[in-house]
């Protein structure tokens, strides 16, 4: 048997890639993903999908399993994409709790169909079974309003519902108004649901995004999707709770754009050699703060500074880093030059082949230029010395 899992149109439009989303156990799609999706809508067709009985979907009193949600979905996007003239092709994904766990059964039961997958407050394991049965009892004796107060402690993080009334009512309403027994079904699904085994399976990218603040799914939960898949990746993010879409959606739009944009090959290839060269926690810092002003921008650096132009073999890295050490201290461009210098030493200049490249530097460039990069190339040379 496989529930029927509802699609909703959240944003963008059929000429874009298509990305589906996923919602949280008690949230409808739109509640939970409506902010982020109007940050994607320039770079995607985002179709969310509902739970049964939640939102838009019907309800249901027929069990199901994760993987006949995941079938389900399945079944809506190949009617999308048969519409598009795109039939059984490929999707990117995002999801969180639930609906990150789907997403996890899309990737093992249909391999080829998920190009890349962001998987948010969630985990290949959610809970315990018995947690999970005594709430689907619960829920069926005194009804889904009985998880609000649960809920609000759960799903934000300190300040949220202060800062974000009207996004937080909206969810807080979409659990009180979701039907119990399909609730309860989802509770029983999850006692079931267990693909830790199976995480080394997972061959497409996937980026697990994990909240700080998150009790029910820690980040340690995400961390163990990132390490166990074979190419995933970890971001944490701060003062984000259960439902980071919606606490924190200019931060995960960022994220899923530029980690589904990772596809490409020109944007892969940069992106690669980028953080072999800066350090993932720098271009994780930098791609967080893309907003809607810079992110063409930060497009247009990854594609061709560095997946163009630090490609190119007529150089190696370390000779393409003396470039760059001179152009900074030419051009005085101080505020670069320090994580420049640490990517020099990533590239294999020792401590004595940097001082010569700015003693060198000084003769053509001036001293005061040169007196304020060896400022910054004491604090960095001898950081921890």
């Amino acid at each position: 048997m496989t529930p029927r899992t509802t699609p909703v149109e959240l944003a963008g439009d059929p000429s874009k890639p298509l990305l589906v989303v996923g919602p949280s156990l008690g949230t409808s799609v739109t509640a939970l993903w409506a902010a982020t999706a109007e940050l994607l809508a320039e770079s995607f067709h985002v179709i969310g999908w509902e739970l049964p009985g939640h939102g838009h979907g019907a309800p249901t009193t027929e069990a199901f399993s994760m993987a006949d949600l995941a079938a389900g979905v399945l079944a809506c996007v190949d009617r999308i994409l048969t519409d598009r003239g795109e039939r059984h092709g490929t999707f990117a994904y995002a999801g969180d709790s639930v609906g990150g766990a789907v997403g996890l059964q899309l990737l093992l039961d249909a391999p080829t169909r998920v190009s890349a997958a962001v998987l948010t407050n969630t985990g290949a394991k959610i809970g315990e079974p018995e947690g999970w049965n005594d709430r689907a009892k619960t829920v069926r004796a005194a009804g889904t309003a009985s998880q609000i107060a649960g809920s609000t402690q759960r799903w934000f993080a300190p300040g949220f519902l202060e800062r974000e009334p009207a996004r937080g009512g909206a969810l807080l309403h979409s659990l009180r108004d979701a039907d119990a027994e399909s609730y309860a079904l989802v509770c029983e699904a999850l006692a079931a649901y267990d693909v830790r085994g199976r995480l080394a399976e997972v061959a497409a990218p996937v980026l697990a995004i994990a909240g700080v603040d998150d009790a029910p799914t820690p980040p340690s939960s995400l961390e163990e999707i990132a390490v166990g898949v074979r190419n995933g990746r970890l971001v944490a993010l701060d003062a984000v709770a259960h439902l980071a879409p919606a606490e924190a959606p200019h931060a995960v739009s960022t994220l899923i754009t530029s980690h589904v944009t990772a596809s490409d090959p020109a944007y892969a290839a940069g992106m690669n050699v980028r953080r072999q060269v800066l350090g993932d926690a720098h271009v994780d810092r930098a791609t967080a703060a893309i907003t809607d002003v810079n992110r063409d921008y930060q497009d247009l650096i990854t594609r061709y500074a560095w997946g163009t132009i630090w490609t190119r073999p007529g150089l190696a890295r370390r000779d393409r880093s003396i470039g760059v050490l001179t152009a900074l201290v030419a051009g005085r461009h101080f505020e670069e030059l320090e994580f420049h210098l640490r990517a020099a030493l990533t590239n294999g200049l020792t401590r004595e082949e940097i001082i010569e490249v700015l003693l060198q530097t000084s003769i053509y460039v001036g001293v005061p230029a040169a007196n304020t990069a060896f400022a910054v190339a004491n604090r960095v040379l001898n950081d921890g010395a």
